[in-house]
């Protein structure tokens, strides 16, 4: 995910909106000498909010649930304020976290309920060993500016479920939401267990310095400074980068569901989306008819904040002129713009709905993150060479393989370097909420939400061992003469090598 650069921040601050440049809201910073203050608070409510047990903390998650979805039209008109994301871009947000959410509340109690594990050896079944799953004190959660709702609940919910409590440092440029969310949250009743510190980078350090787990979701280059700050306290990390997602177009796809895939995968919410399709290899045979389509489909989409645009604003004019510097790049090296490929003319940060084609990996669109309204797109030779540029990235998020015959699909998809593989679709696996959500290479560490993990990745185990019986407790302590010592060796020999004789026969 492109990160922006540092912004220097007064007591006080105005947003406005991308679109319009009118005012989105006003905002107080977080002073940085505060954040331990605040993370001690958490600190002390997490006892309490971790007592109340599993049983206990989904009520209080059903109940935000519920404002969230009767409060999901005031969200959503300041969604758009502040980010200038279209009424459609703006309207997937509260939904997803809905599902999130309740996904967690009818599982939570299962995922972290102690487990018990079988006894390594028989004459160790006098023990019983269960691991438990204890939440870490203050999960820091520093999120980015392209979902505001998204990407700081999806993480939030899990962190509160496992008994954390949240210090949520949203993005700069889209904090008016998270005030909002906060909000939400004091007037569900709930515990003091979510609050916020509002800035930049001096806020995100000190968000880092009081934490026990750091969750980050931005770029790469960014991830590498939270994951060495949080090395000086040895606290762990999970981490959603940057991506550069990869479409592949087999022979036998069928070429209009492809076309409307990839338009909708490289354009929802302007590109800004870390799994938006970046870059698509196309099998020789289908090329032209491909690129047809998509041109088609291109020329109908509608740029606009609000109602009646298909997609939005970018998010400010250091975000356009990412877009525009990678547009010029390729045009200089050959590219074609079939349509789009500029600037909306007008006020706001808006900018064309752009298909290039004659692309290849020496332009800055098919290597970098663009973050924006375009789409690139590739012949290829043979299915080998698609999967082989595709795999050509330090990027490694997700990717979409297009074909008739799942099967021949997903032997492809098994050989590409990412977290998550669609078939025959886009961005769905943000929705499998089952399954993890994360990144290989320079696109993560970890995963984000996704089944029982979403939730113990907050948590630290701890293993009990107790007696099953109190028969022979104590009877080896220090039993160390010649003649035991011999005996206790080859007995435990003989127990240990049971298993690997019968597994080698």
């Amino acid at each position: 995910m492109t990160a922006t650069p540092d912004v220097e921040l007064s007591a006080t601050g105005t947003i406005r909106s991308p679109a319009t440049g009118s005012v989105a809201g006003t905002v107080r910073w977080t002073d940085p000498a505060d954040v331990p203050r605040i993370a001690a608070g958490l600190r002390e409510a997490q006892r309490a909010w971790e007592a109340r047990g599993p049983e206990g903390r989904a009520k209080v998650l059903a109940r935000y649930a519920v404002w969230l979805g009767e409060h999901r039209d005031e969200i959503e008109h300041l969604l758009i304020r502040e980010t200038g994301k279209s009424a459609i871009d703006a309207a997937q947000e509260v939904p997803l976290i809905i599902m999130i959410a309740s996904y967690y509340i009818k599982t939570m109690a299962k995922a972290l309920a102690p487990e018990k594990r079988p006894a390594p050896m028989p004459f160790l079944s006098i023990k019983r060993i269960e691991v438990h799953y204890r939440p870490r004190p203050v999960v820091g959660i520093i999120a980015p500016w392209n979902y505001p709702v998204a990407n700081a609940l999806m993480d939030a919910i899990g962190a509160l479920a496992a008994g954390c409590a949240v210090l949520l440092k949203p993005s700069e440029r889209t904090p008016l939401t998270a005030e909002l969310l906060l909000r939400g949250w004091q007037d569900c009743g709930a515990p003091e267990v979510l609050a916020l510190a509002q800035g930049a980078r001096e806020v995100s350090e000190a968000v880092i310095d009081n934490s026990d787990f750091v969750q980050f979701t931005g770029s790469s280059a960014t991830g590498v400074k939270v994951m060495e700050r949080a090395a000086r306290r040895l606290i762990p990390v999970s981490l959603e980068l940057g991506g550069k997602d990869p479409m592949i177009v087999l022979d036998d796809a069928d070429i209009e569901l492809a076309a409307h895939a990839a338009v909708w995968g490289a354009m929802f919410n302007a590109g800004q989306t870390c799994v938006s399709v970046e870059r698509v290899y196309v099998l020789e045979s289908v090329y032209e008819q491909f690129v047809d389509a998509v041109v088609r489909d291109v020329e109908k989409l509608r740029t606009g904040a609000g109602e009646g645009g298909d997609f939005g604003a970018l998010i400010d004019e250091n975000q356009l002129a990412v877009t525009e510097r990678h547009v010029a790049d390729a045009k200089a090296k050959g590219a074609k713009v079939l349509t789009g490929g500029r600037r909306r003319p007008g006020p706001g940060c808006f900018y064309e709905p752009t298909v290039l084609v004659d692309v290849d990996h020496s332009m800055l669109c098919m290597t970098e993150e663009t973050f924006g309204p375009t789409l690139p797109i590739m012949k290829v030779g043979s299915v080998a060479e698609a999967i082989r540029l595709a795999n050509d990235s330090p990027y490694g998020l997700s990717a979409a393989v297009f074909s008739r015959d799942v099967e021949r699909a997903k032997s492809v998809a098994v050989q590409l370097d990412c977290g998550a593989v669609n078939i025959n679709d886009v961005i769905s696996n943000l929705m499998c909420t089952t399954a993890p959500m994360g990144g290989w290479k320079a696109s993560g560490l970890g995963a984000r939400f996704g089944g029982p993990d979403g939730i113990r990745k907050y948590c630290r185990q701890e293993v009990i061992v107790s007696p099953r019986t109190s028969i022979g407790a104590g009877s080896t302590y220090y039993s160390n003469s010649p003649k035991a010592l011999k005996r206790m060796n080859k007995l435990l020999t003989r127990l240990a090598l049971i298993g690997p004789r019968r597994a080698a026969k």
